[in-house]
């Protein structure tokens, strides 16, 4: 039995090193179809191989898509990653815990005229501050999050959590009242590994003395 794949085929499943391009072009083709990252260990235990293999794997797939060249002395050491001379317009990226392929950022522009030119399923003004709100201020109340906009937001919540942006995070131990969070769709949407890495606000707003008091009166 190879150690790399330690069930190959066991059950009747196609062994992915008879597959056109093995076992690299078989991550490929998975990448290719998620909705949402996977990681490297649902990856491996997927397609019959171990983690390690899988890791190099997608080490190789990053470096191709990035446009890694080979150099005729490097040649003999380099890995199976390919040898293409320019990046692609698509990045494989660690997000969120998991791996999934996205558009390149440079792109960012061409691809959101494209995609968003007509868009009606975009979330309102409403929507993105009461998302911003969860965001810097989790886990956090819907009455909370009312009094810091001044509006009522349970519609504008359930939208998100529909969207699954935001989520239940359980209920505030005082009042009893349940409290959102954002998820793991929302760091993929955001393109960041953890709420941490949000921008820093206080650098943008001055004179901002006195604010937690100011939000903590809000609270119920």
């Amino acid at each position: 039995m190879n150690e790399d794949f330690p069930e190959a085929a066991a059950d009747g499943e196609p062994d992915v090193r008879d597959l056109p391009g093995g076992a690299k072009a078989a991550i490929e083709a998975v990448l290719m179809v998620l909705d949402q990252p996977a990681t490297a260990t649902e990856l491996a235990a997927g397609l019959n191989l171990t983690v390690a293999v899988v890791d190099q794997l997608l080490a190789d797939l990053q470096r191709e898509y990035n446009g890694y060249t080979v150099k005729a002395p490097d040649k003999d050491v380099a890995s199976d990653a390919g040898f293409s001379s320019s990046p692609r317009g698509f990045e494989l990226r660690n997000i969120a815990g998991g791996w999934r392929i996205y558009s390149r950022t440079d792109f960012a522009d061409v691809v959101g005229r494209f995609v968003l030119e007509g868009q009606t399923a975009r979330l309102t003004q409403a929507a993105l501050e009461t998302l911003a709100v969860i965001a810097y201020r989790q886990p956090v109340s819907r009455a909370r999050v009312s009094a810091i906009r001044g509006v009522n937001v349970d519609s504008v919540v359930r939208t998100l959590t529909q969207r699954g942006l935001i989520e239940d995070s359980g209920t505030d131990p005082e009042s009893g009242a349940i409290l959102y969070r954002t998820t793991s769709y929302f760091l993929e949407r955001m393109g960041i590994g953890s709420v941490a890495e949000l921008p820093q606000l206080s650098p943008h707003l001055p004179g901002l003395e006195g604010i937690e008091e100011f939000y903590d009166a809000g609270r119920m």
